[in-house]
């Protein structure tokens, strides 16, 4: 299913990398930036995680809340987000539900792996609407991150 802007976001139920559960139904009146990512530990996913690490002020003061999300395991997810020092949460989605209803699921990816999300990223208002998104079909590619904080920057 391809996500449209405009449209209501889909949402979740997602374990974090420090076993808690997250709802985006919870997170109404905040803007959300979802990034979606291939792999834990591989080299444009952590380039991509550590850009958002580095700027996160931005987001914070676009009232963002900012999630990684990926179907590694949350372990994986907890000694990723260590090791790169990541101040944002990462969501493990690990049976697939959330990167499927996003439109955001190879079919297959590299060396034959099934399960692996799409690099994406949406942007949801306050009031649960998409109102940026972007999904790459090239894992090399990262999201268009001045687009995403023009959109935040409009949202406030």
């Amino acid at each position: 299913m391809k996500i449209k802007i405009g449209q209501k976001a889909p949402d979740f139920t997602l374990f974090d990398s420090e076993k808690k559960e997250v709802s985006l139904v919870e997170l109404k009146g905040k803007n959300v930036l979802l990034l979606f990512f291939p792999l834990a530990f591989t080299s444009v996913c952590t380039k991509e995680l550590c850009e958002v690490r580095d700027s996160i002020s931005i987001y914070n003061n676009a009232n963002a809340a900012v999630f990684g999300i990926s179907s590694d395991s949350l372990y994986t997810l907890a000694k990723f987000k260590q090791e790169q020092n990541l101040n944002f949460s990462l969501l493990s989605d690990y049976n697939k539900e959330t990167a499927t209803a996003y439109g955001s699921m190879y079919e297959t990816f590299g060396f034959g792996m099934k399960g692996v999300a799409k690099r994406s990223a949406f942007v949801i208002d306050k009031e649960g609407i998409i109102r940026y998104a972007e999904v790459l079909e090239n894992a090399g590619e990262v999201p268009d991150f001045a687009a995403i904080r023009e959109v935040l920057a409009e949202l406030g």
